[in-house]
Protein backbone atom coordinates (compact mmCIF):
# COMPACT_ATOMS: atom_id res chain seq x y z
CA UNK A 1 0.00 0.00 0.00
CA UNK A 2 1.28 3.15 -0.89
CA UNK A 3 1.26 6.19 1.09
CA UNK A 4 1.87 9.22 -0.64
CA UNK A 5 -0.45 11.31 1.78
CA UNK A 6 2.17 11.17 4.92
CA UNK A 7 2.26 14.36 6.42
CA UNK A 8 4.53 16.17 9.01
CA UNK A 9 4.02 14.93 11.96
CA UNK A 10 2.79 11.63 11.27
CA UNK A 11 3.66 8.90 13.23
CA UNK A 12 4.93 5.65 11.23
CA UNK A 13 6.86 2.49 11.64
CA UNK A 14 9.23 0.48 9.12
CA UNK A 15 11.29 -2.45 8.85
CA UNK A 16 15.02 -2.20 10.34
CA UNK A 17 17.55 -4.65 11.19
CA UNK A 18 15.01 -7.34 11.10
CA UNK A 19 12.43 -6.13 13.19
CA UNK A 20 10.66 -3.01 13.14
CA UNK A 21 11.61 0.61 13.91
CA UNK A 22 8.91 3.80 15.22
CA UNK A 23 9.18 7.21 14.36
CA UNK A 24 7.55 10.54 12.60
CA UNK A 25 7.73 12.33 9.59
CA UNK A 26 9.75 15.59 9.51
CA UNK A 27 9.32 15.72 5.99
CA UNK A 28 8.47 15.46 2.20
CA UNK A 29 11.04 15.36 -0.05
CA UNK A 30 10.29 15.88 -3.54
CA UNK A 31 13.78 16.79 -5.12
CA UNK A 32 17.63 15.48 -5.25
CA UNK A 33 18.97 16.56 -1.96
CA UNK A 34 21.23 15.46 1.11
CA UNK A 35 19.30 14.16 4.25
CA UNK A 36 20.01 11.78 6.76
CA UNK A 37 24.04 11.70 5.61
CA UNK A 38 23.56 11.14 2.07
CA UNK A 39 22.07 12.09 -1.37
CA UNK A 40 18.47 11.34 -1.40
CA UNK A 41 17.07 11.08 -4.97
CA UNK A 42 13.46 12.24 -5.15
CA UNK A 43 11.02 13.79 -7.37
CA UNK A 44 6.87 14.92 -7.14
CA UNK A 45 6.19 11.88 -8.59
CA UNK A 46 8.57 9.38 -6.78
CA UNK A 47 8.72 11.28 -3.33
CA UNK A 48 10.87 10.07 -0.18
CA UNK A 49 10.10 11.16 3.75
CA UNK A 50 12.79 11.97 6.21
CA UNK A 51 11.65 10.63 9.34
CA UNK A 52 13.06 10.61 12.57
CA UNK A 53 13.25 7.66 15.13
CA UNK A 54 11.50 7.69 18.82
CA UNK A 55 14.02 5.00 19.84
CA UNK A 56 17.35 6.67 18.55
CA UNK A 57 16.74 10.04 17.28
CA UNK A 58 18.12 9.53 14.34
CA UNK A 59 16.89 10.18 10.68
CA UNK A 60 16.42 8.05 7.98
CA UNK A 61 14.75 8.72 4.61
CA UNK A 62 12.23 5.91 3.17
CA UNK A 63 10.38 5.71 0.32
CA UNK A 64 6.46 5.64 1.31
CA UNK A 65 5.65 2.10 0.25
CA UNK A 66 8.35 0.87 3.26
CA UNK A 67 6.38 3.33 5.97
CA UNK A 68 3.01 2.23 7.45
CA UNK A 69 1.18 5.03 9.63
CA UNK A 70 0.26 3.63 12.69
CA UNK A 71 -1.88 6.35 14.16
Amino acid sequence: MANDDLSKGDHVEWKSHGGTAEGTVEKKITSDTKAAKRTVRASEDDPQYLVRSDKSGGEAVHRPDALEKTD
